[in-house]
């Protein structure tokens, strides 16, 4: 089965397509949230992407096998911390916390019951209906919002806050 024009979700992929990091540096983010960013795009991805097209489609395929490689990548280094890090903001920055995309405060929050499952953006584990689009395009604009990229830059305020967690949090 190919995928329609009129696919909702394909219009949320293209959203995502469409937008651009051409003003910001990418080497100079935070490595970790850097790291995390680029992670929840792939996710969207991969959830918009089983939604609009065959879960056997060569789109998807390359999606999970990238998803599948940095699961091992989410382990190394300080990259282990950042869950512990966003419970963290919710406990001592609750402003802070309540800025991050939702996808962030959601998938994190060990309080929330939305997770990654099988690469997918699962919200409710008990719920077999399908994530309404419009979640789509809400995500993926919080994600571009030119507040939260400039907090990303090494010197900035979710960076410095991250680097503060890992050093009060050393093992």
């Amino acid at each position: 089965m190919g995928m329609h024009s009129d696919n909702e979700f394909h219009a949320a992929l293209t959203h995502l397509y469409e937008k651009s990091l051409i003003l910001h540096d990418l080497a100079l983010f935070n490595k970790v949230l850097s790291f995390y960013f680029i992670d929840s795009l792939a996710h969207i991805d991969y959830t918009c992407g089983i939604y609009a097209f065959n879960y056997q489609s060569p789109k998807n395929i390359m999606s999970g096998e990238y998803l599948r490689w940095r699961i091992d990548e989410e382990k190394k280094g300080d990259r282990a911390k950042f869950p512990a890090f966003v419970n963290w903001l919710k406990k001592t920055h609750p402003e802070r916390f309540a800025a991050l995309p939702s996808l962030w405060q959601m998938i994190y929050d060990t309080e929330d019951p939305a997770s990654y499952r099988s690469f997918r953006i699962v919200l409710d584990p008990d719920s077999r209906q399908e994530i309404p689009a419009n979640f789509f395009f809400t995500i993926i604009d919080e994600f571009f919002e030119t507040d939260f990229l400039k907090s990303l830059y090494e010197d900035a305020s979710l960076s410095n806050l991250f680097m503060t967690f890992i050093t009060q949090h050393k093992t």
